[in-house]
């Protein structure tokens, strides 16, 4: 018997050991073509930024405005301008067959969906646009901004999770104070007037709500950490993406879930921030726990919707 323990432990070791060694090969070789793919790109990337900056003769305003209004918000209305065509005319089914709540908005209220579009062009036009004067001179300040070196790949992940972090905080805590009954009903009801939201709705606000809640947790982390204005580019347009799919009301397959948002406004007391980091934290979330959209609450990997493969409980007949 001791033999045969012995034998196992050689046969054990040697196939572990063998095992190692092809892992550790295998690391090797993938991390220097990653290695070699990131140098290629960067290169690119870097080569680009200049092409760009000297195209507009570094004049940094203009450069600013580009980067920082127009590219999100064409990135914004380009996935807005999709789903509300799923919106008014149901179609196409590949899409409105992931709606969350069935039967609402099937079609939207066309009426009403003017009035958000008008709304929403305000609050870009009136509120967002002059708030990037005091945040292009906080820019300027820090010296980084308009640098013709773009930061390294690994730090833009670095400031991505400081940007959220910091979102996260400051949106929780502002959604929540717009949240108290005096705030509510003269500022934060126009949300909610739309207690099943489409996309567009993601920044449908009253001016001082577009302010605390939707721009400045949003401004806070490149002016916090004196951001490249290629970082703030990407920021501002994943931010918009994000919200607007939080919003949409389509579980989409491969897409972030939408479903603690959406129960936020179908519920209006749960799931105040973004993450639910500080939901959990705070026992916000508690009410949603509880429910099949919780269970709904993750990432679709198949084209099955989930309102179908995990369908809210029915009630018993009496």
């Amino acid at each position: 018997q001791e033999e045969e323990l012995w034998a196992a432990i050689k046969i054990t070791a040697c196939v572990l050991g063998t095992g190692l060694l092809i892992f550790t090969a295998f690391m090797n070789s993938l991390s220097w073509y990653v290695q070699n793919i990131w140098d290629t790109s960067g290169h690119f990337w870097q080569t680009t930024w200049l092409k760009f900056y000297y195209l507009f003769e570094g004049k940094e305003w203009t450069i600013f405005l580009l980067g920082a209004a127009l590219v999100p918000s064409l990135a914004f209305w380009c996935f807005n301008g999709i789903l509300m065509v799923a919106d008014v005319t149901g179609k196409p089914t590949f899409i409105t067959r992931y709606r969350i709540q069935l039967g609402k908005n099937d079609p939207v209220d066309t009426k009403k969906l003017r009035q958000a579009i008008y709304t929403v062009l305000c609050n870009q036009v009136f509120i967002s646009l002059p708030m990037l004067v005091p945040m292009f001179y906080i820019m300027k300040w820090w010296g980084n901004t308009f640098s013709k070196e773009l930061p390294t790949f690994h730090w833009f992940l670095v400031e991505l999770s400081i940007f959220t972090l910091i979102e996260e905080i400051l949106f929780y805590y502002t959604h929540r104070l717009v949240h108290l009954p005096v705030l509510y009903k003269h500022i934060h009801k126009k949300h909610h007037e739309w207690t099943a939201p489409i996309g567009v709705v993601s920044i449908y606000a009253h001016p001082v709500e577009h302010i605390l809640s939707n721009t400045l947790p949003v401004m806070t982390g490149p002016m916090v950490l004196g951001s490249h204005i290629v970082s703030i580019t990407a920021w501002f347009s994943l931010a918009l993406i994000t919200t607007s799919i939080s919003h949409c009301g389509y579980h989409l397959p491969f897409l972030p879930s939408p479903e603690f948002h959406d129960f936020h406004h179908l519920k209006f007391n749960q799931c105040y921030g973004v993450l639910g980091v500080l939901d959990y934290l705070h026992g916000t979330d508690t009410a949603f726990r509880q429910t099949k959209a919780y269970e709904r609450h993750r990432v679709l990997l198949s084209l099955t919707p989930l309102s179908e493969s995990i369908p809210e409980a029915t009630k018993r007949a009496e």
